[in-house]
């Protein structure tokens, strides 16, 4: 199913739309999640809880999305969280010249290009003006952040671009008051805000966009710890920086180099894992490997994963090795101590991170979980996923089915997400249910009356079942349970 489909059914059922959607020319890179996108980028950030943030035994916090000036020149955001940009010198229309370059000739543009680099491919590439084909004018820089004035006097503070920024600077207080040993994980899930300067493709680049975020502190001499050895035998999908495809075990990148210790494979390892649990097929899943002039300014060394959706490889999830650069640079601003005490040794920590992208990562589940059959279209994501859990109809609405049902569907909203529906044929009120998926449908017919019992209808195989009413709850619950969380701990 292609992004346009995608998006046309997403609309439909309730799941993200377009902000203010009825007024003309609203800017581009905001959108709303409606009732059901709510309940599904709610229950994605449930299992990441539970199969990242719970199974290693991390920290969570929730930062101030508004943070002083200081914390951005320590962070390098001032100087560097910047983007090219291109002006049309006839109509004014405002371009990415990496983007379009890429659309000309069909090839990925290195990110660090400098702007006169930039301006050499265009000219050979024979790039113009997407509105009018004029010369676009020479390449320019843009900061991203969102600046703000706190109080009368305007004191310079900004919107954070990331989430982990928080992490970073509570990071000293958190590692005394909780009582911790590195490592330590942190997580944090949130809104960040990046002035993206021509965002495209609904919510793969926004504006205001949902981050989920772990940021791990390590004694860098231990992070080829034993306890990391659970993940040596993953077999992850790489595209390397060369650009060769290798599929390779976790102790096999470690030792051709391509991972740089036991720590980062067993990260690596742990995402893909959730993304898996999320419905994404292994297949469908890679880690790109950052070259030098791919990898951010902050970074040692840098993996994207990645998911093949209908228009190509796109990035859900940014794995850096930070090293020292974040606390060594709060520390020299904020003149504070970010050095701990690890078994008698005064370390400052190092940084493995996993900075996910929860709209990204909807849009992909959403994507991946769409099955079409003939005129059936279905929308198989996992029950635990499912914004509905169970949708209740009667046969007809008439002979007391239709009180009943209600009835029914009033009693599982104690414990279940319930869609009361008797609009309708049963068969059209099937196919709603499956394309907005919903794993169970419970149907009363004139047998109920009799003997208590329901229709169970199982979405991805349309198997039926006759299901006693006083049993009906704890079925489906056990039916829609989030994946038991097999190990607590890194690599234990």
């Amino acid at each position: 199913m292609s992004f346009d489909e995608v998006v046309r059914l997403a609309q439909q059922r309730g799941f993200f739309f377009k902000t203010a959607d009825s007024y003309p020319n609203t800017p581009a890179g905001f959108l709303d999640y409606g009732p059901q996108g709510v309940a599904l980028k709610n229950r994605l950030v449930e299992l990441w809880r539970r199969m990242v943030v719970k199974k290693d035994g991390m920290l969570e916090i929730d930062g101030s999305q508004i943070l002083p000036r200081a914390v951005f020149e320590a962070s390098g955001h001032l100087a560097s969280f910047t983007d090219p940009f291109v002006r049309c010198s006839t109509c004014g229309s405002v371009f990415r010249p990496d983007k379009l370059i890429e659309e000309k000739t069909k090839k990925a543009v290195p990110e660090k290009l400098s702007d006169t680099d930039y301006d050499d491919l265009m000219e050979k590439s024979g790039v113009r003006c997407l509105k009018c084909g004029s010369k676009l004018a020479g390449t320019s820089r843009f900061n991203m952040m969102f600046r703000v004035g706190i109080g009368p006097s305007q004191e310079e503070a900004y919107l954070r671009p990331e989430t982990c920024q928080s992490i970073f600077v509570d990071f000293p207080l958190l590692f005394k008051t909780q009582r911790v040993k590195l490592p330590m994980g942190i997580a944090q899930v949130g809104k960040s805000f990046r002035n993206e300067i021509a965002p495209r493709q609904g919510l793969i680049r926004l504006r205001e966009l949902n981050q989920a975020e772990v940021e791990v502190f390590f004694n860098p001499k231990k992070a080829d710890d034993p306890r990391y050895d659970g993940a040596q035998g993953k077999v992850l999908a790489f595209r390397l920086a060369d650009g060769t495809d290798s599929q390779l075990s976790v102790a096999s990148a470690i030792e051709k180099g391509v991972v740089p210790s036991k720590l980062a494979g067993h990260y690596l390892a742990m995402i893909q894992e959730f993304y898996e649990s999320a419905g994404i097929p292994p297949e469908s899943i890679r880690f790109r490997v950052l070259s030098d002039e791919d990898r951010a300014f902050y970074s040692k060394a840098a993996f994207d994963l990645e998911v093949k959706l209908s228009w190509g490889w796109v990035e859900l999830v940014a794995c850096n090795y930070r090293g020292d650069y974040d606390l060594g640079g709060h520390a020299r601003v904020s003149g504070s101590n970010f050095t701990v005490d690890d078994d008698g040794e005064k370390v400052l920590p190092h940084v493995f991170e996993l900075s996910l992208g929860i709209d990204r990562s909807v849009f992909a589940v959403i994507e991946k979980s769409l099955k079409g059959e003939g005129d059936r279209r279905v929308m198989a994501l996992k029950p635990y996923l499912a914004p509905v859990q169970v949708c209740v109809f009667p046969l007809v609405n008439k002979d007391g089915l239709q009180e009943g049902a209600k009835a029914l569907a009033d009693e599982l909203r104690d414990t279940l997400d319930v869609f009361y529906d008797d609009s309708g044929g049963i068969g059209r009120r099937y196919a709603r249910a499956d394309e907005a998926g919903v794993p169970f449908c419970v149907t009363l017919d004139y047998d109920t009356l009799k003997d208590r019992t329901v229709t169970l209808r199982n979405r991805d195989t349309r198997e039926q079942q006759r299901v006693p009413m006083a049993e009906l709850a704890a079925k489906i619950s056990a039916l829609t349970l989030y994946p038991t969380i097999r190990k607590k701990g890194p690599g234990t």
